[in-house]
């Protein structure tokens, strides 16, 4: 996994086939099936390895600040975004993940990759708690999954081809409609987290109906 991890800094995924992975670590295509079923096999585990690592540095680096629930989400979701931007192979893992990495592989894949997917999820929404407890378990569990689903299509989104690149050098009226990732992910993290914050509170302060 380590040499289609150094893979993936050098092309996408869409790029990486088993063929050049074979010829980077010096066996035959054969034997790699022999220890991975497929090249989507392959990175889906690469995926969630890149995922505990990235929740790893998160939980070591980040304390949860101070200041009201709105600072807080704030910048929990300048965390998010910024530490996400840092990590190209994640993103374009993730960008992946449903439509390519998620086929070709056996039901025993499947079971390990989404059991390894919900414990990141919940280390993940942990993480958010500590940042704002308001937010409850099912709130912070709705704001992980709504950031990385945003991130899985925000990835590809911002980053154009060639062509889509001429056009903005070409024009430059439309330059602002290029996406930043991390700009796009800060703000809709931020605000996802201030609609749960408001619901939760309006929950909380009407109470339960009879």
């Amino acid at each position: 996994m380590d040499t289609a991890a150094a893979m993936l800094t050098e092309m996408p995924v869409a790029k990486l086939s088993l063929n050049e992975l074979s010829r980077r670590v010096g066996l035959a295509k054969a034997n790699v099936l022999r220890y991975f079923e497929s090249r989507e096999a392959v990175l889906l585990d690469l995926l969630d390895t890149e995922i505990q690592t990235w929740i790893a540095e998160l939980q070591n680096e980040h304390a949860a600040g101070q200041g009201t629930a709105r600072e807080r989400g704030d910048r929990l979701a300048d965390i998010l975004a910024t530490s996400m931007a840092r990590r190209p192979v994640l993103c374009d893992l993730l960008s992946a993940q449903g439509a390519v990495l998620e086929h070709n592989i056996s039901t025993e894949a499947g079971i390990r990759h989404k059991h390894a997917a919900r414990q990141s999820l919940h280390n993940l929404a942990q993480l958010a708690l500590r940042h704002l407890p308001e937010l409850g378990p099912d709130g912070a569990a709705a704001l992980v999954e709504s950031t990385l689903l945003m991130a899985m299509t925000a990835w590809q989104c911002s980053r154009p081809s060639e062509a889509m690149l001429a056009v903005y050098t070409s024009d430059p009226a439309l330059a602002d409609m290029r996406l930043d990732f991390t700009d796009l992910i800060r703000r809709t993290t931020a605000v996802t987290a201030s609609g749960l914050l408001a619901r939760q509170s309006e929950q909380t302060s009407t109470g339960p109906t009879s």
